[in-house]
């Protein structure tokens, strides 16, 4: 009896370079911190980051008479810390069912039917690297990094030493005034920026407390007038509302752990504050994937790999993304609450 040939082995189409530069080129379906383009992939060689923190002193330089020498400048605290990337493997399976009795007819070649079968699985899997990306991103940008469990990968504030700032906006006051608030934000990051650079303040929301925010006596009708002109321009209203210097947007990310328990990126009555048009802020490290081939190779966002199974009874599928969303100033980050 002849040996049936697996059509995946021996192909360069199936082989761990096309099947990673193919699913990083795939659409991305989720995140919105992706569409922002807020923190940029940036691939590294090692799976342990070192960021260098050097705490320059500013302070007023005095006056002095004409010829005299110049006041000394005090060097800047210089602290080195060590962040371990996360690793996250995922893997599928193709059986052979999924191509049995694909054939060549028409302008269908067997080639492009299983292309198009390795494709779908890889869909599949990108998207859920993107979601869980964005899981991560949103804790980057809250200021503590959390694992799908909900457990701590990284308190920034703890790792810098600083204390997360907290604004309570007070929305269920009606004489709180709502735009002091807003630039009581604004101040905060400005005062807490030590020369970085940014264009705005944006406020991602939880629905819970945009709502509240929209309906506050001193807001509603700002809202309102700005939902008007939302309603016919065909926009929607819950897509960037300024107000007070501030832009807020209702953001609903959310996903299920592996055990199905829902959890919200951002959490009921919670809004964060962060600034965009940074240049040094924000970045998505992605460290190089464990195979021999990738050591010491710039990291990209996601790899896949494929092997036969045992007995040839199909092929497994491995898939694995090894980011680090990162905020190297988290003093610029504010949480509100309700």
């Amino acid at each position: 009896m002849p040996e049936m040939i697996n059509p995946f082995l021996n192909n360069d189409a199936f082989n761990m370079v096309s099947l990673t530069n193919a699913i990083n080129i795939l659409p991305n379906q989720y995140g919105k911190i992706q569409a922002m383009n807020l923190m940029p992939i940036k691939g590294v060689r090692t799976r342990v980051i070192i960021v260098e923190e050097r705490n320059g002193v500013l302070n007023l330089l005095p006056t002095q008479p004409v010829g005299s020498p110049g006041t000394v400048g005090q060097s800047g605290k210089r602290k080195v810390r060590n962040f371990n990337v996360p690793h996250i493997p995922h893997d599928d399976v193709i059986l052979p069912s999924e191509y049995d009795g694909i054939r060549a007819f028409g302008s269908e070649t067997e080639m492009m039917a299983l292309a198009q079968i390795v494709n779908d699985k890889q869909q599949t899997l990108r998207n859920k690297h993107d979601i869980t990306l964005e899981h991560l991103r949103m804790g980057a940008l809250k200021g503590i990094i959390l694992d799908a469990d909900g457990s701590v990968l990284y308190n920034l504030y703890d790792e810098f030493e600083i204390t997360q700032k907290v604004i309570d906006f007070a929305l269920d006051d009606p004489d709180t005034t709502v735009r002091t608030k807003c630039l009581d934000v604004s101040r905060y990051i400005e005062q807490n920026a030590f020369g970085a650079m940014f264009t705005s303040v944006y406020v991602l929301c939880s629905a819970s407390f945009f709502d509240a925010f929209i309906e506050h006596e001193n807001v509603k009708a700002a809202y309102e007038g700005y939902q008007e002109a939302a309603d016919r321009l065909g926009g929607d209203p819950r897509k960037g509302f300024k107000f007070g210097g501030l832009t807020f947007e209702e953001y609903v990310g959310q996903a299920p752990d592996v055990k199905g328990n829902i959890r919200k990126f951002i959490a009921d009555g919670e809004a964060h504050a962060f600034p965009i048009g940074t240049m040094n802020v924000f970045d998505t490290l992605c460290a190089p994937a464990d195979f021999l081939e990738t050591a010491g190779t710039i990291g990209k966002q996601i790899y896949t790999k494929m092997e036969p199974r045992k007995f040839n009874r199909g092929m497994d599928i491995h898939s694995q993304s090894n980011p680090l969303p990162m905020c190297y100033r988290p003093g610029m980050l504010v949480k509100l609450t309700a």
